[in-house]
């Protein structure tokens, strides 16, 4: 089955998006320019755009035109960070320590990122909510997508602005699962932990625009005095 005549239009934006063509907070064509380029109907390329729309790849402004998506840190992060206090408040977690590294991937590490990379970059970083440790957060990409990551350090505490910003890829998905597990030693120290403690274990896969998964990351939290919070709209 073809697929349907709006999935073009939804195709050739993504495909200029990705190839730098069009930056974040820049202005796309009009809705008369995207039919003609794309052979399609106006109201075809309006429907594009009502679908780019609402998975946050473009903001139209009545009057002035539709834009590519940028993220703002604030945005970023707490889409994605869903750490709160018992009483539900947004706190914004600190980086208070970082390590980069290049290494070989694993092979598991192949299987899933993008493009079965041979090196990949890893980030270590602590966060503190409250001014207490509180999650150990590791997250590997390909080093040929995210190159010179290392020289950019201290990096900023939401890595999808730094991504979208600097390498112009746009993380627009997460696959996470969860498990309760025990802290280790090296856990208990970087976490300063009072010995053994119940964590919560946070296991993601998130994919770019282009469908593709380009981070693996490993989180542990502690959950003593926080809450894993997720909205279901």
């Amino acid at each position: 089955m073809a697929p349907p005549l709006y999935q073009t239009v939804i195709d050739s934006i993504i495909a200029r998006i990705a190839a730098g063509d069009l930056l974040p907070g820049g202005m796309l064509p009009s809705e008369t320019q995207l039919a003609l380029d794309t052979g399609v109907s106006q109201g075809t390329a309006r429907k594009a755009l009502m679908m780019l729309e609402q998975h946050g790849i473009v903001r139209r402004e009545q009057g002035r035109g539709t834009f590519v998506t940028a993220r703002t840190p604030e945005k970023s992060l707490f889409n994605f960070f869903r750490l709160r206090p018992k009483d539900g408040r947004v706190v914004s977690p600190v980086v208070t320590s970082e390590r980069i590294l290049q290494r070989p991937a694993t092979e598991a590490e192949r299987e899933v990122l993008q493009g079965a990379p041979e090196q990949v970059t890893e980030i270590r970083r602590t966060r503190s909510l409250l001014d207490v440790p509180s999650v150990l957060e590791t997250s590997v990409v390909s080093s040929d997508l995210f190159p010179g990551l290392e020289r950019r350090s201290p990096l900023p505490s939401a890595l999808y602005v730094l991504y979208q910003q600097a390498y112009g890829c746009i993380i627009l998905h997460a696959e996470e699962s969860m498990a309760a597990v025990l802290s280790t030693p090296d856990v208990i120290e970087a976490l300063q932990l009072p010995g053994p403690t119940p964590l919560l274990q946070v296991d993601r896969k998130a994919r770019d625009i282009l469908g593709r998964t380009v981070e693996i990351r490993h989180s542990l939290y502690r959950t003593d005095e926080l809450r894993y919070a997720i909205k279901l709209d």
